[in-house]
C-alpha cells in the first residue's frame, strides 16, 4: 500500500487498510466551507467510514448491506454534534475487494477504482463509477467561465451538488444508507491480483494516459504503488494539474490452489 497527501503540511483524506483476504480504500470529500457543519473534518469520516467497513467484513454478508450498516454507524456518531444531513457535509468515494474461495467480491461507490487481473483471462476487468465525473462534466465549463466566490459560481455549483445522492445524478457515501445500493458490485472468478486506487493516483491512466490498466497493473507487480504515485505526481507538475490525496493498495497471491 502507499498514501501520499496532496501536498505536505496538509492531511491526508484517503483511508487505506486491509486483512488476509479484504481490502477498503475510502477516498474522503469535503467542499470549502464544509468546515462549519462537521467538526470532525473529512480525514475523519474517511477513516472512521473506512475502520468501520472493515471491521466488518468478515461476516459472510452483502457488500453494499454491510456498507450501509458502516455509513450508519459513522452518521449516528457525529449526529448530535454535526450537520450530518447538510449538502457540504463529509463524504467520500469506497471501494472494497473480498476473497471467497476462488472467486473475489467487489463494491465501487464514486470515483475509486478497482483493477481486477484474472491473469490468463486476458485484459484486466476495471470496475468505477463515472456518474459523478460525467455529470461535473457538464459542469465545469460554466463554473471555469464564473468568477470563484461569486454569486453565478455558487449558484452553479449548487446547482451540481443537487445531483448528489439522487436519482439520475450520483452517489457517494454520506449520511444515507440508501447510498450503498447505488454502488457497482459483483464477482469475478479467479482473481490473480488487483488494485484498490483513489481517484487521485488512477488519474495514471484515466487522466494523464501514461498507462493502460494491464500496464499499471504489471508496473504495480514490479515497482509497487509508491513509484506510480510517485509519476502522477510528476505529471501534475509537469501539466499544472493541482494535486490530489493519492492512495493505491495493490493486492496480490489471490488466486487459490485447485
Amino acid at each position: 500500500m502507499a498514501s501520499v497527501g496532496k501536498r505536505a503540511g496538509r492531511i491526508n483524506e484517503d483511508f487505506v487498510g486491509v486483512l488476509p483476504e479484504a481490502a477498503v480504500l475510502v477516498d474522503g470529500a469535503g467542499i470549502p466551507g464544509g468546515e462549519v457543519t462537521c467538526r470532525h473534518g473529512v480525514a475523519w469520516y474517511a477513516s472512521h467510514l473506512g475502520g468501520t467497513l472493515l471491521g466488518l467484513l468478515p461476516q459472510d454478508r452483502d457488500l453494499a448491506d454491510l456498507l450501509a450498516e458502516a455509513i450508519t454507524h459513522v452518521t449516528d456518531d457525529h449526529r448530535d454534534t454535526c450537520a450530518v444531513t447538510d449538502p457540504i457535509s463529509p463524504s467520500a468515494a469506497v471501494a472494497v475487494l473480498r476473497l471467497s474461495g476462488d472467486r473475489a467480491d467487489y463494491l465501487v461507490l464514486g470515483d475509486a477504482t478497482i483493477v481486477i487481473d484474472r491473469s490468463e483471462e486476458g485484459a484486466p476487468v476495471v470496475v468505477t463509477d463515472r456518474r459523478e465525473v460525467v455529470i461535473s462534466g457538464r459542469y465545469e465549463p460554466a463554473l471555469k467561465a464564473a468568477d470563484p466566490g461569486s454569486d453565478e459560481y455558487r449558484r452553479i455549483l449548487g446547482e451540481l451538488r443537487s445531483h448528489r445522492n439522487r436519482p439520475g445524478g450520483f452517489w457517494v457515501a454520506k449520511d444515507d444508507p440508501g447510498a450503498a445500493r447505488e454502488a457497482v458490485t459483483g464477482t469475478v472468478p479467479g482473481p490473480a491480483s488487483a488494485a484498490l486506487l483513489s481517484n487521485g493516483a488512477s488519474r495514471i491512466v484515466d487522466r494523464f494516459g501514461l498507462a493502460d490498466w494491464p500496464e499499471l497493473m504489471t508496473e504495480l507487480a514490479r515497482k509497487g504503488p509508491a513509484e506510480v504515485i510517485r509519476r502522477v505526481r510528476e505529471a501534475e507538475e509537469r501539466q499544472a494539474v493541482p494535486p490530489d490525496d493519492a492512495t493505491i493498495a495493490h493486492c496480490t497471491s489471490l488466486a487459490r490452489p485447485a
